[in-house]
């Protein structure tokens, strides 16, 4: 078999076409709300916000210019979008062009799976691909790497969901060939394979909205926290590398000093009444 002849293969629209768009409309979708969330900043959801967006955006108004900081508003939010689109278009150009390898994988559209598959599946899914990202990410603050791609996204220490995308295209297509890993390996149905990018774009929104809700369906997850994790990487920038779970970390011993007590000390607050942040 040629390569030309595996783009003729029925699975080419489904698995190289179809998954990139179906992963831009979910990140979107769930972006669009929470950054609307965020911008709105209503009364009833301080006491789940992580950071106080009116000093760090002070903080970040006086030093942005110099340090190139993106602030949340709109100007954060038209970036976020423009580089959302441009990474999408490497994405889409990067299945077409590696499917000759992609199709070597089992990812089918034949026979759905039992229906009690799909759920395990996409467990593997998500626990794999953030120990897979929590090495990824930890090489990204390598100096050459921090400085050349992965800087790119912390220019966002407040983040809104918008920036869940905000990256360099190197990194984003490297985070969605990781993502891909798990899928390959036990030859998954390719509507799992979508349910997978869904559910992977929610991480990355919920991941950068700002907010530790606990009613998200992310912290039924074992070891869970939410996006109080990731967000204490942005805010200190170094340790917390994997993408959900501080499972990694603390197997590692690269959780960001003192993020327990930090932790402590928010889900206190977010047991109190309803009040502005101080």
């Amino acid at each position: 078999m040629n390569l030309l002849s595996t783009f003729h293969d029925p699975r080419f629209w489904p698995v190289a076409v179809a998954t990139v768009p179906i992963g831009m409309a979910a990140f979107l979708l769930f972006a669009g709300m929470l950054t609307g969330l965020a911008a709105r900043d209503p009364a009833w959801a301080r006491r789940w916000r992580i950071q106080n967006p009116r000093g760090a955006g002070r903080l970040a108004a006086e030093t942005a210019q110099q340090r190139g900081i993106l602030v949340p508003g709109r100007e954060m939010v038209r970036q976020s979008l423009r580089v959302w689109l441009v990474n999408n278009l490497w994405m889409f150009a990067g299945g077409i062009c590696s499917w000759p390898l992609m199709s070597l994988t089992g990812v089918h559209g034949g026979a759905l799976p039992p229906w009690w598959v799909v759920p395990l599946q996409l467990l593997f899914f998500v626990y794999l691909d953030d120990f897979l990202y929590y090495w990824m990410h930890r090489t990204m603050h390598t100096r050459f790497l921090l400085r050349h791609v992965h800087g790119m996204h912390h220019r966002v220490m407040t983040p809104w969901a918008i920036t869940g995308n905000y990256m360099h295209p190197v990194e984003y297509v490297l985070t969605g060939t990781l993502a891909f890993i798990g899928p390959a390996l036990v030859g998954a149905h390719v509507a799992v394979l979508w349910l997978w990018v869904v559910v992977r774009q929610w991480e990355a929104a919920e991941g950068h909205c700002g907010y530790d809700f606990p009613w998200s369906p992310t912290r039924w997850l074992p070891f869970s926290h939410g996006a109080l994790h990731h967000d204490f990487h942005h805010a200190r920038v170094r340790g917390n590398y994997a993408g959900f779970l501080p499972l990694w970390d603390r197997i590692f011993g690269t959780a960001v000093e003192g993020y327990d007590d930090a932790r402590a000390r928010h889900q206190l607050h977010t047991r109190s009444p309803i009040k502005d942040l101080p």
